[in-house]
């Protein structure tokens, strides 16, 4: 049986914090990190979220979207005003397709689409979790997914 310690531990390793720019394609596979430190990362996991915007932009590629044919996200703002974005697409993280990418690398192109004030009852790992770790374009796709994030 797992310590409490050593489950967070394992938990925070699965999420990674993705520095990617949010322009890129699906299937990428190029990892950069905006947290390495498990302290830091650990702190950001457990972070209690107080605002949060679902967003869409357009595919990769593309100047407009149409409905589906976009990208979804959900911007989550913490207690110190940092913003972040978790989003899920696939290849985009290793250990789960969900990922947490600082907003200073979101394009001018997302466009909020629904606002939520959690007041702090949710962290980043509960957005984290709800995103899901699997991706599938037709049964689990970032729509779903930030769908899920918002509690819908």
């Amino acid at each position: 049986m797992f310590s409490f310690k050593a489950a967070v531990t394992l938990a925070v390793l699965a999420m990674l914090v993705v520095a990617a720019h949010c322009g890129f394609g699906e299937g990428t596979n190029s990892y950069n990190y905006d947290l390495s430190k498990m302290s830091e990362l650990r702190k950001l996991y457990n972070s209690k979220v107080y605002l949060c915007d679902r967003m869409t932009r357009p595919l990769s590629g593309m100047s407009i979207q149409i409905g589906k044919l976009s990208h979804s996200g959900v911007r989550v703002t913490l207690e110190d005003g940092t913003k972040w974005l978790v989003h899920k697409g696939d290849g985009y993280g290793i250990s789960s397709q969900t990922v947490v990418v600082h907003a200073r690398h979101m394009s001018n192109t997302w466009k909020i689409i629904e606002t939520k004030d959690f007041g702090g009852s949710k962290t980043v790992s509960d957005f984290v979790k709800a995103g899901g770790t699997d991706y599938s374009l037709i049964f689990d796709n970032c729509h779903d997914a930030s769908g899920r994030m918002m509690g819908g």
